[in-house]
């Protein structure tokens, strides 16, 4: 189970939800588009602090940033630097890589990206007014030996039908951190993840 900010909250807040609910979690992804690389830095920091472990922290897009944090590693977009380019130079990151379709996963593997976030999956929130992708695709994308991680309006009641289409894992931002109590809906996650055939643990 990933957890992905939201780019809103507070990151005193975002710390205050993954100092409870980071060891029920495979990553936390820091996507936060407007912070510098100097404050995304000082939001790892404060992550630290409160006992998140840098080995489950994923930045997006800045690999600067993660290889100055010694974070586990860093979510590339289609604006990224190349997956191949960052493996050639980086090793020591894991290197996530976010697709839309199966031709892009093909390329993603090739590339040598350690997983895939793909998605919308469900409509969600964060994607108003978009076609989500459904479930088909996320099936054929299963069938290309990677780690795939489903990502949008993904919830408790669905995440059984989404690991059962193929899904490795599933990343989750408003179920979690819109919820009442953050630590009660990971668990609730991970029980459906259970449910579902899912393998709780670190595949990343």
């Amino acid at each position: 189970m990933h957890l992905i900010s939201n780019g809103k909250m507070s990151i005193h807040r975002l710390a205050e939800i993954a100092k409870d609910i980071h060891p029920f979690v495979t990553a936390l992804h820091l996507r936060e588009k407007q912070k510098s690389a100097k404050e995304l830095f000082q939001a790892v920091e404060l992550l630290t602090n409160e006992n998140v472990p840098p080995s489950k922290i994923v930045i997006n897009d800045r690999v600067d940033v993660a290889i100055a944090a010694k974070a586990l590693g860093v979510q590339l977009a289609y604006h990224s630097l190349d997956t191949a380019c960052v493996k050639e130079h980086f090793p020591q990151l894991r290197v996530g890589t976010s697709i839309h379709s199966y031709e892009e996963g093909q390329n993603a593997k090739e590339n040598g990206a350690d997983f895939v976030l793909y998605g919308h999956v469900f409509p969600s929130q964060s994607k108003p007014g978009k076609t989500p992708k459904g479930l088909e695709e996320l099936t054929r994308l299963s069938q290309l030996n990677i780690p795939v991680i489903a990502i949008g309006g993904i919830t408790q009641e669905n995440t059984e039908e989404v690991l059962q289409a193929g899904a490795t894992g599933i990343a989750v931002m408003s179920g979690v951190l819109d919820a009442r109590d953050p630590l009660l809906a990971v668990k609730s996650y991970i029980h459906a993840f259970r449910d579902g055939g899912g393998k709780y643990g670190s595949y990343i």
